[in-house]
């Protein structure tokens, strides 16, 4: 007995009995930032004592120590950064701690024999940076006008060096179809001559095994024996497009990678399948496909790209490479279906992956006994599950396996999180996951590129920490109300503790959730609350208080009423403003907007924020277009200001097409836009109205002056605003409305409700002192009220009041119980912005079905 109770508490141990059965909650997991700010991240690799290197595009090396939470800019290499090349690929030497060696792999900046290279070379790191460079290897590329460079990096537990490579081609002239156009001077858009050829470095991922003097040699296994005419031994892989990161399986020797697919949208009767991506793994060397199959072998037609014409399909088991560019075999090796494939649109085989964007990446695989048991580890739910995730669509998922391998299930990780363009992620010894995030624009520094680690909460979790201030800016001495309101944990039980921080000082200043503090000295304060639970664990979040101006006050005189405007009329405005720190108003500081917004337009983003929001404009935010377009600035596509000076509203159509097809050739040859088959049409346009709305005419208006009133319907919005020298900005807002309102556009109600009838939407009164109020109305000017109500039966007064609802009367509506009346009443004059209040109050008995009052609009008249 005592036997038995042993291996159930090892099988307990190991994560093999009960405890990997259940999903962990979300709660459990915690992303922390470790650092922010970076250019163009690629690829990291954790060095068994726990620093964290990471690779930057333009040529940073950095690393992390997780034991002092510094970061260290280990060096900047000269690389060549153009096109998508670059500093691409880092790997660890297996013995990294002994010799110290590091691998990369980047454009080479030194022309080769007058061509562009990128190059495997291998650097000893010292104190002092990187030295003793090996170059290893040369990949020979086109420059001009092609795309993919692939350029991940990765050990085996043999210590074989996997290096994954691009295509090297241009796909914007096949359609996004096959790109395998032969003709003479068409080099570029075959990736026959790379990726379907046998005696290419291009389109691969390669193997060979690091020698101590830095050559190397090749491992037995590879896709082709050494000295085999027409092929090169390096090659483990062919048949990739974009290979863009690589993982492999330590235990299984299974190589794992995500293949960034070509951009058809749709399939075509004469050209072959959309395009998919891939995720892919590799049980043996082989040739997965690419430029004649993608996705489960869907094959492409062999396609005449100067007669237009096409001869037939590729056959899986027996692909031909007939390119007059080919170096190679004729007769490939068969073509080998994808793991995971899906489309832009919905996939039949693999719902859960969802629609959009797609940019297919491999992480690790997880094995829970693999990993010293330290806090944060991942837990057993996990064990042996491949982790994958898409650079475009922001997930993360989890693929349980069968005990061979095959697949069976896939799962979202952390839904609710956000994932900012994962680019590259690896466990560390302890098993926590660490991740860099590429940051929301492709090819530019992003504030919010990143490195984080994900760790496990197994017990106890920590708090988490909220914190906000009454007042972030200010002239010293500055008083602040500080809160941690909202700050909670998770484990109900736990009570927290309070620790606030507002200076440099390492002992707490204040305690409690909501402290005070004055700041009696200029300077810039980051400000700290920590939030302790009752068994120790703690967690922090901070605020920034500048302390040394005061923010400007601006003021918008109106020589009218402030909330309603009366038919078609010219009103003289002006803006004035104080500043404590800025002796003269220097008026270029000042921006003065005014708008209109038709009915049914976002008035209360605009009421927030200061700035016209465009539906447009928001769903392009949720979609995938910030990964290739930028407002001003070029990215990989045009900008969206240069877009709009290009096309007018008669485009629309032509312009809402490209964008579900996809396609390229009017910017530039070098990128195609992708295919969104899967937006709704009407988005797609308001997409386009935003774009086209960027050309015309500044809604900014003088200082001083005199604006035009014409329409009858819709809201006005006056914006003023005034940034000091200091760089702190006031603001007034003026908004007028049609002197009409509707009642159920009021702002609070008791005792009424909503209710939808022949003659459209309505307050209904459910009970005698019911209520309804309008905030911040401007009674200035305002001499009479009218008032539409239905109230058959029912007689009483509408008693309109400032204030509250037993402020001061201004007005008595009666309320005669004839049905549909329309009634008026003069009011007493008052003056400025007031909340108003209209209350009913009955005389002939209760409310019920059959004695009501519905309350339809109401009227300001002057």
């Amino acid at each position: 007995m005592k036997y038995i109770v042993l291996i159930f508490f090892m099988l307990s141990c190991m994560g093999l009995f009960g405890q990997s059965a259940k999903k962990p909650d979300e709660s459990r997991f915690t992303k922390v930032v470790l650092d922010n700010d970076l250019n163009e991240p690629m690829e990291l690799a954790i060095a068994d004592d726990g620093i964290i290197y990471y690779i930057e595009r333009v040529g940073h090396l950095n690393s992390y120590d997780p034991i002092t939470n510094k970061k260290k800019r280990v060096t900047t290499l000269n690389v060549r950064s153009t096109a998508e090349d670059g500093l691409l690929g880092l790997a660890l030497d297996p013995n990294f701690l002994n010799n110290r060696w590091i691998y990369l792999y980047y454009g080479n900046p030194i022309l080769q024999d007058k061509d562009y290279t990128n190059v495997l070379a291998r650097f000893e790191l010292t104190d002092s940076g990187l030295s003793n460079k090996v170059e290893m290897l040369h990949i020979p590329l086109i420059h001009e006008g092609v795309n993919h460079s692939g350029g991940s990096l990765a050990f085996d537990n043999k210590g074989n060096l996997y290096l994954s490579t691009g295509d090297n081609t241009n796909p914007f002239e096949s359609g996004g179809y096959s790109p395998s156009d032969d003709r003479e001077g068409h080099l570029r858009f075959d990736a026959l001559k790379s990726s379907g050829n046998t005696n290419d470095l291009r389109g691969k991922i390669l193997r060979v095994h690091p020698e101590s003097d830095g050559t190397y040699t090749i491992p037995e296994g590879n896709l082709f024996p050494k000295g085999m005419a027409g092929t090169r031994p390096e090659i483990y892989v062919m048949g990739c497009r974009n290979p863009f990161r690589i993982s492999i399986d330590n235990r299984t020797g299974f190589v794992y990678w995500g293949e960034v697919g070509p951009d058809a949208g749709r399939d075509s009767l004469n050209r072959g399948p959309k395009g998919h991506d891939e995720i892919n793994q590799a049980r043996k060397a082989g040739n997965f496909g690419w430029p004649l199959f993608v996705g489960d072998n869907k094959p492409y037609y062999k396609f005449d790209f100067e007669k237009k014409l096409s001869e037939g399909v590729f056959i899986a088991e027996k692909p031909i490479n007939f390119s007059r560019n080919n170096t190679g075999l004729k007769e490939l090796p068969p073509a080998q279906k994808a793991f995971i494939w899906y489309p832009y649109d919905a996939s039949p085989e693999f719902p859960e992956l969802g629609i959009g964007g797609r940019n297919a990446m491999a992480g690790p695989v997880f094995y829970f006994d693999d990993y010293s048991h330290m806090e944060g580890k991942f837990p057993a739910y996990y064990d042996k599950k491949l982790f994958i995730y898409d650079w475009m669509r922001g997930w993360i998922f989890a693929t349980t396996m069968k005990p061979n391998g095959d697949f069976e299930s896939l799962e979202r990780f952390m839904p609710n999180e956000e994932f900012n363009h994962p680019v590259d992620m690896v466990f560390n010894a302890n098993g926590v996951l660490y991740m860099l995030e590429y940051g929301t624009y492709w090819r530019a520094k992003n504030t919010d590129a990143k490195l984080v680690h994900i760790e496990y909460n197994e017990g106890n979790r920590k708090p988490i920490a909220k914190i906000s201030a009454d007042k972030v800016v200010g002239a010293a001495p500055l008083k602040v109300h500080f809160s941690a309101k909202g700050s909670f944990d998770y484990d109900k039980n736990d009570s927290l503790k309070y620790e606030w921080f507002f200076t440099q000082n390492s002992k707490a200043q204040a305690i409690g959730i909501s402290p005070n503090f004055t700041f009696t000295k200029k300077g810039d304060f980051k400000c700290k609350v920590r939030v302790t639970d009752t068994k120790g664990k703690s967690n922090e979040n901070y605020i920034t208080i500048r302390v040394g101006n005061e923010p400007p006050t601006v003021n918008l005189f109106w020589q009218n009423n402030r909330s309603f405007y009366f038919g078609e009329t010219e009103i003289n405005y002006e803006v004035k403003i104080k500043d404590r720190e800025d002796k003269t108003i220097d008026f270029k500081r000042t921006k003065i907007d005014f708008h209109y917004l038709p009915e049914g337009e976002d008035l209360a983003a605009l009421m927030s924020t200061g700035e016209k929001v465009f539906k447009g404009k928001t769903l392009m935010e949720q979609s995938d277009c910030n990964a290739c377009h930028a407002l001003k600035n070029k990215s990989v596509g045009p900008s969206y200001t240069e877009i709009s000076k290009k096309y007018t509203s008669k485009d629309t159509e032509k312009l809402m097409q490209k964008v579900v097809d996809g396609g390229g050739g009017i910017w530039t040859k070098d990128h195609v836009m992708s295919a969104h088959p899967q937006l709704l049409k009407e988005d797609v346009q308001e997409m386009i109205s935003y774009i086209l709305s960027l050309s015309k005419p500044s809604p900014q208006i003088k200082p001083k002056g005199t604006v035009k009133l014409n329409h009858s319907q819709g809201n006005y919005v006056m914006v003023a605003r005034y940034t000091d020298s200091g760089g702190l900005t006031g603001q007034d807002i003026l908004r007028l409305r049609p002197a009409r309102l509707m009642t159920i556009d009021a702002d609070i109600f008791k005792g009424v409700s909503k209710k939808n009838n022949a003659v459209g939407s309505l307050m209904s009164y459910n009970e005698n002192e019911a209520w309804i109020s309008f905030k911040n109305i401007d009674l200035s000017g305002i001499k009479s009220l009218k008032i539409s109500l239905f109230s058959p039966k029912l007689e009483g007064n509408i008693e309109v009041r400032i204030g509250s609802t037993t402020g001061q009367l201004i007005a008595k509506i009666p309320v005669n119980g004839t049905g549909n009346e329309e009634n008026f009443s003069s009011i007493v004059q008052t003056n400025g912005i007031q909340n108003i209040f209209f209350v009913y109050k009955e005389k002939s008995g209760s409310i019920s079905i059959w004695k009501r009052l519905d309350l339809k609009w109401i009227e300001f008249k002057k």
